[in-house]
């Protein structure tokens, strides 16, 4: 958790001082599960439902002013669909102090945003009658949620007014969200395949791609985020792990030969150190965490 909190406020520092955002709130579509038990008796379960089921993530968003604003019950609901949902309600209800719209990975925000496609009537008709949709069934969401939903008939025609002069829903994200500055989550790496949808979303608004790391560790911070996603670049954190660097060959069997046929295994080149890496070279990373 302190090295998780550790990249979030250095790529706030960066991020902010290129997009500032002032005592808005942050709409996150996060979901933590629940941990299970491992038959040796371990708790097991993901990364980020460390993170997110922590106190100090929930002060640390605020102290960045990104507070979520869905309620905790949103957040650990115990179905991924049902939370989605209430993520998007909650982003209509509080619409203008949106200021920014993340999640851990861009397939995410995508997901949620295909999935407006298909029930924002059904969003209006929660927001303009001041009651929940039957779709929700677990008593802590629902009870979280009724404690925001007032009818607001007003802000249900805004919406059904903005979607309905959309083409083909390009710059959705700014129409719900005016105030919105910029939108966040990993983009690199298997996330680039949805850039394109996302953009269509977004319009405008700067796509900025989160820090890079893995469930075993974090690695680095975007410090550059005015970059767009495919140029993005991260700094190593050397003090949050011990990072270990293998060059790649780009062609095994070309090294296979050069190297009499040997097995590739026992020619695999020793890893290097941080301050031994070459620039445009590429290296498999290996972290020693703390743990």
């Amino acid at each position: 958790m302190e090295t998780t909190l550790q990249i979030y406020h250095t790529s706030f520092a960066f991020r902010n001082r290129e997009f500032p955002i002032e005592n808005g709130k942050a709409l996150q579509f996060i979901y933590s599960s629940k941990h299970s038990k491992t038959k040796g008796g371990l708790f097991a379960g993901t990364a980020t439902t460390n993170v997110f089921r922590n106190p100090k993530f929930k002060k640390a968003m605020t102290a960045m002013q990104s507070e979520c604003c869905s309620p905790d019950e949103v957040i650990v609901g115990p179905d991924f669909h049902q939370s989605l949902y209430c993520h998007l309600l909650c982003g209509l209800i509080f619409h203008e102090e949106i200021q920014l719209v993340s999640s851990t990975f861009a397939h995410s925000i995508v997901l949620a945003f295909r999935t407006f496609e298909q029930v924002w009537e059904e969003l209006c008709d929660d927001i303009r009658e001041g009651v929940l949709t039957s779709r929700i069934t677990f008593p802590s969401v629902r009870s979280a949620m009724a404690k925001l939903l007032k009818p607001n008939p007003e802000l249900a025609d805004l919406i059904e007014k903005k979607c309905s002069r959309l083409s083909n829903w390009y710059g959705l994200i700014p129409e719900l969200f005016p105030n919105v500055k910029y939108i966040y989550g990993i983009m690199t790496g298997s996330m680039e395949p949805y850039l394109k949808k996302l953009r269509h979303y977004a319009a405008d608004v700067p796509l900025i791609s989160a820090d890079y790391g893995s469930s075993e560790g974090w690695i680095g911070a975007n410090i550059n985020p005015s970059l767009p996603p495919e140029s993005t670049t991260y700094a190593v954190f050397p003090n949050i792990g011990y990072f270990e660097f293998i060059p790649l060959k780009e062609n095994v069997e070309e090294h296979m030969q050069e190297n009499g046929n040997v097995s590739f295994l026992s020619t695999e080149p020793k890893p290097v150190g941080l301050t031994e890496v070459k620039v445009g070279e590429e290296y498999e990373v290996i972290i020693t965490s703390f743990a």
